[in-house]
């Protein structure tokens, strides 16, 4: 082999055979001798190295059963870091005795890219501190018939045979068997207190995940419309109703239909086959966050959570850098959160330490690193950055993926970070520091649109199994179909809790590294590995394998940059300083004496530090240096004496916070409210005139219809008239020649006085049967009515309608011939009354001229009689005739006066019969009315009939 002496490095030779298993105390620290160093290590399957506080994790790629036993857990208990051989347990119990002992958060960062073997070692952390926290895990036996059973009961099969697992082709791992797997979860849930009940519901959920996914969907037989494609996808949909406890029908109504709210009415929409199975995957995301979610809160509350805790250990499982050969808007989530955890730690430990450690005069070697800054003003800058534009253009309707693209080219044109491809117009190119990334653009607005769909909610929350409706509890309503969230700019948010968190707690990295691309044991690629080492990206999977002993669960993430120059960060390194006033400002009333002395600032920190017996720490110019868990120790002695003052002024500044907070909301809420109410009122005078003008059609056509309706009733009733009244008047014509020939003018009368009565009482009884059949024909209506809505009833409806209103017609003409008789007898009798007056009349008035004529007669029989002899004879005879004439007019005045009394009871009766007239007429007429809305009703009634079966 030919190579360059200058390119040639120094071999320790007195290094040990097996390597050293902290790097950091290496003679030669370069990048062959940490190579060989772990190559040595991993051929005795020594798989954990120290690199300072670092511990390097190569994956073996096989069960090392002997590493991970009670025994070996027993043995790091209390071990301080360095005491034993690296370990995963090690750095494990070095975070729970510094929160336990000194009170500080302490976080685990877990990285490497994928296959390095990250979740395996989050698991073994999680598992030692469960076994410091009094939760002993034991293995179990294996329950292969159960498993079956499982599968049988959620009608589950190969994964090669479910949407949702078979993208990788990826079925099985050689050591791993999934039935001890799942019968290990199972006992991992029994341990935190998940009942039978539950996990029964947790694993009915992520079956119906599966056959939802399953489900696929083509065109329906309306326009835009969808409808499972086969009996296959139907049968997963009713598999997925089952296991949900939910109606297969509401299912697919919740994924293939949409309700849209408009001020006027809902309207339901249908989707296309792609918008139902954009809705169907949005179904089972939500379903696997809410139980995810559920999971870590119960856990959480399993293992005593805290809420009001000062301490945690986050354990954070990391993933790597993404460029792959299409590059959507998952990928430039993961790279920005990268950059964002690149600066992090640049700035805190690359330029902020050694910036620090050179101004103040500390012993310190430089290290190059490159700023990021740039790239993540590119991103996430506000008002021109990536994810502010692509919110802004999620937030127009009519934006494309061709419009976000050339935005993003007219933003950027010069920014040295941005490229545009040459042969896309929707592509773009970001310089990330590990290297230049193409993204592809189509995917971005959708895939920043987090929909909240109300109908998923609303079949979810009301499922028959409690579990499932716990998951999605009643939300509140709104107005819209769906609101829209952006996760770009919830992404960025998370990230800077991240930065929080981080900045927060003291680290602790564990690096691990995959030895070769095959997956094989005992293979040690070192191009493979020399590339992990210099790199070291990192970034997070989200939210995947991330649990916490203490406090809360944490979206924090980190990253380690360059393994090489964190072992020589490692060496030295003070992560607490002070200014001299500020040190002297905060701990010195921890030596009063020395504060009441005339002592330099310098010298007074450096007496309270001696005073307190703390050691290793430097102090520089102007600050004061102190190594991990020094500052931890003064703020505990601090915090006994300022803790009560602490207690109330926190109080009072919560309390003018959040007053402030709610005078400000108030303030924002009221002129919402002015807002909203102005486009309220605009959209209800809108609606308002709208309704007007389909008032005033609608009337007008009903207008219309019912003057259609009664004139061709009213030309039936006058035809009916017509031929009942011929009739009529022939029958009666026929009855007063037969009487007038057979009876004389008493019997007449007593007959006539008989007919009235009998046409008198058959006129109240035709009115009461009117009114009684009218009562019996309402009631029979409001049957109708009822029954209207029942088709197959109509039809007998309305002919039985039909009849009753010809029967009241026939009823109405009936009665009007009945009053017009009598009107005529009425008439006839009062003609035959007049006449026998006047008849009487004439014979007064002749009775009345013969009585003056025999008085005359009789004054001049007296005057030409005899003076004595005929005198008595004429007057006896005069006077007899004069009382015999007194007598008759006495007799026909009683009977003037019997006429006039007849005649005035005549007149009486005849005012009684008018009245009587009148009411039958308004009763007549009522009926007429009735009948009017009878054939109105009926009118309806048909045009129902004929809408609904037309």
């Amino acid at each position: 082999v030919m190579v360059h002496l200058s390119k040639i490095f120094p071999k320790d030779t007195e290094a040990p055979a097996g390597g050293v298993d902290d790097m950091t105390k290496l003679s030669y620290l370069h990048e062959p001798g940490v190579l060989q160093n772990l190559a040595t290590r991993y051929e005795l399957n020594e798989i954990y190295t120290y690199t300072g506080n670092i511990l390097i994790a190569v994956n073996p790629f096989q069960r090392l059963p002997h590493l991970y036993d009670a025994h070996m857990m027993e043995q790091y208990k209390g071990a301080s870091l360095g005491e034993l051989s690296p370990h995963v347990f090690a750095v494990a119990d070095v975070a729970y005795r510094a929160m336990i002992n000194e009170g500080k958060s302490n976080s685990i960062l877990v990285s490497g890219e994928s296959g390095a073997g990250k979740t395996e070692t989050t698991k073994m952390l999680m598992r030692y501190l469960a076994y410091l926290g009094g939760r002993a895990v034991t293995e179990g036996r294996t329950v292969e018939q159960q498993v079956l059973e499982e599968i049988e009961k959620y009608k589950l099969g190969h994964p090669s045979s479910f949407h949702y697992l078979n993208q990788s082709k990826c079925y099985e791992l050689v050591g791993v068997n999934d039935a001890r797997e799942y019968l290990a979860t199972r006992r991992a849930m029994d341990i935190v207190g998940i009942s039978a009940q539950e996990q029964d519901a947790i694993f009915r959920v992520i079956a119906a995940i599966l056959h939802l996914g399953n489900i696929d969907f083509e065109k329906g037989k309306e326009i835009d419309s969808s409808v499972p494609k086969d009996d296959k996808s139907k049968f997963h949909l009713q598999t997925t109703a089952d296991l949900l406890m939910c109606d297969s029908k509401a299912l697919e109504d919740a994924l293939c239909k949409r309700v849209m709210v408009t001020p006027e009415e809902v309207i339901q929409r249908t989707l296309d086959p792609l918008g139902a199975a954009v809705s169907r995957d949005g179904l089972a995301k939500t379903l696997y966050s809410r139980l995810f979610d559920w999971l870590v809160d119960k856990i959480n509350v399993s293992i005593g959570q805290d809420p009001n805790s000062k301490s945690l250990i986050g354990v954070l499982d990391i993933y790597g850098f993404e460029s792959f050969k299409t590059n959507s808007f998952e990928q430039f989530c993961i790279n920005y959160t990268n950059e964002k955890l690149q600066q992090h730690f640049n700035q805190h430990v690359f330029k902020m330490e050694q910036e620090e450690y050179t101004k103040e005069a500390i012993d310190w070697s430089y290290i190059e690193f490159v700023d990021n800054q740039d790239v993540l003003d590119l991103i996430e800058k506000k008002p021109g950055g990536i994810i502010a534009l692509l919110d802004e253009a999620c937030m127009f309707p009519k934006s494309t993926h061709e419009t976000f693209a050339q935005k993003l080219y007219q933003t950027f044109k010069v920014h040295k970070r941005f490229i545009k491809p040459k042969l896309s117009r929707t592509d773009f190119t970001i310089a990330h520091y590990a290297g230049e990334v193409l993204y592809q653009s189509h995917l971005f607005l959708d895939k920043n649109k987090d929909y909240i769909v109300p109908e998923h909610q609303d079949l979810l929350s009301a499922s028959n199994c409690s579990f499932v409706a716990g998951l999605f509890p009643p939300a509140e309503e709104t107005t819209k179909s769906s609101k829209f969230s952006s996760i770009g700019s919830r992404f960025k948010l998370q990230l800077q809790s991240l930065m929080e968190t981080l900045s927060s707690t003291e680290p602790h990295y564990i690096r691990c590294v995959k030895p070769n691309n095959l997956l094989k044991p005992s293979v040690f690629e070192n191009v493979n590995i020399m590339q992990q080492l210099r790199c070291g990206v990192s970034i997070f999977e989200p939210l995947q394998n991330i649990f916490h002993y203490g406090l809360i669960p944490s979206n924090a993430h980190a990253m380690i940059q360059g393994v090489l120059e964190a072992i020589r960060i490692s060496c030295a390194g003070y992560p607490t300083r002070r200014t001299f006033y500020e040190f002297l400002n905060r701990f010195g009333l921890l030596a009063s004496e020395v504060l009441e002395g005339n002592y330099d600032e310098k010298i007074a920190c450096a007496k309270i530090l001696e005073k307190k017996g703390l050691n290793g720490f430097q102090v520089g110019k102007t600050k004061v240096f102190l190594r991990a868990g020094q500052m931890a120790e003064l703020d505990a002695r601090r915090a006994e004496v300022l803790s009560n003052a602490a207690k109330t002024i926190q109080r009072k500044i919560r309390t003018h916070i959040t007053r402030n907070q709610f005078i400000a909301l108030r303030t924002a809420c009221v002129v919402l409210q002015s807002v909203c109410r102005g486009i309220l009122a605009c959209k209800l005078y809108e609606r308002k005139r709208r309704q007007a003008a389909a008032v005033k059609i609608q009337k007008n056509l009903r207008r219309y219809e019912a003057k259609k309706s009664y004139n061709s009733l009213w030309e039936s009733v006058l035809l009916l008239q017509t031929s009942l009244r011929g009739m009529a008047a022939r029958n009666e014509f026929r009855f007063r020649k037969q009487t007038k020939a057979t009876t004389l003018l008493q019997a007449r009368w007593r007959g006539h006085r008989a007919y009235l009565y009998y046409k008198k009482l058959k006129r109240a009884c035709i009115v009461s049967q009117t009114l009684w059949r009218g009562r019996i024909a309402r009631r029979e209506l409001r049957k109708l009515k009822m029954a209207a809505r029942e088709t197959g009833a109509l039809k007998e409806a309305k002919d039985k309608l039909e009849k009753t209103v010809e029967e009241l017609t026939w009823r109405l003409q009936l009665e009007k011939r009945l009053r017009t008789d009598l009107e005529e007898a009425k008439g006839q009798e009062i003609i035959k009354l007049q006449d026998s007056l006047h008849v009487m009349q004439t014979k007064i008035d002749e009775a009345n001229s013969m009585l003056v004529k025999e008085q005359e007669a009789a004054r001049k029989a007296i005057e030409d009689a005899p003076p004595v002899i005929k005198e008595t004879q004429v007057f006896v005879e005069d006077t007899e005739k004069v009382n015999s004439l007194i007598t008759e007019v006495e007799q026909l005045k009683e009977t003037l006066q019997l006429e006039k009394q007849r005649t005035d009871d005549s007149e009486r009766k005849l005012i009684e019969a008018q009245r009587a007239s009148e009411e039958s007429l308004k009763k007549l007429e009522e009926a007429e009315r009735k009948v009017l809305l009878l054939q109105e009703s009926l009118s309806r009634h048909d045009a129902g009939w004929i809408y609904a079966y037309g």
